[in-house]
């Protein structure tokens, strides 16, 4: 397993330096397209509730996606992260309702609704830095969506899981352990990548 986290070491090491390499007008873009690629993904703007996320720094921006989502009369959930790296949840109500906290994420200001709010979600919009052809996602390797996702799997439901990642990230192979497991799809500005039905 030493080896497997090396790798997956490795691989998070490039793909982030290629992230850095984009210019500001590149992940503008790529936000623009999300947002736009989003509306023909019927798992989550026909859905009542989906967890997201609110993207930093050079991740695929999500702005204009959960805008996207709002306008469709989605509920939002995002995450709230807990001192131990747990996920607690929050409703998303708007860009404004944001606050930068310590660890520079951007977190929902509105009431707390719990670790177990996850699982009554249709789909979850995952983070990423890759998937493979199996569906196979390589996450940043803080465990807090493996928890999450955890959670889901224990009370029997079964959202949709979709990676959120540029074209370039959807790859040949992910080096896998035993506890990671497949998403559905892959959502880019290019379009939507399925993996499993």
């Amino acid at each position: 397993m030493d080896a497997v986290r090396a790798e997956k070491a490795q691989l998070r090491a490039q793909l982030l330096r290629a992230r850095r390499g984009m210019s500001a007008h590149e992940r503008e873009a790529a936000a623009r397209a999300l947002a736009a690629t989003v509306r023909g993904l019927p798992e989550c703007v026909h859905s009542k509730a989906v967890a997201a996320y609110a993207s930093i720094g050079s991740e695929p921006g999500t702005g204009p996606l959960l805008e996207t989502l709002l306008g469709a009369g989605v509920r939002v959930l995002l995450p709230v992260l807990l001192p131990d790296n747990d996920l607690d949840w929050a409703e998303y109500g708007g860009q404004e309702a944001l606050e930068r906290t310590a660890r520079g994420l951007f977190e929902p200001t509105g009431p707390r609704l719990g670790p177990q709010a996850v699982t009554a979600v249709q789909a979850v919009l995952l983070p990423g830095l890759a998937v493979d052809s199996r569906g196979v996602r390589l996450g940043r390797g803080g465990g807090s969506y493996d928890r999450a996702l955890s959670r889901i799997e224990q009370a029997g439901t079964r959202p949709a899981l979709v990676v959120v990642l540029y074209p370039h990230e959807v790859i040949d192979a992910v080096p896998a352990e035993a506890h990671d497991g497949a998403v559905d799809a892959a959502l880019t500005p290019a379009g939507v990548r399925r993996f499993r039905t």
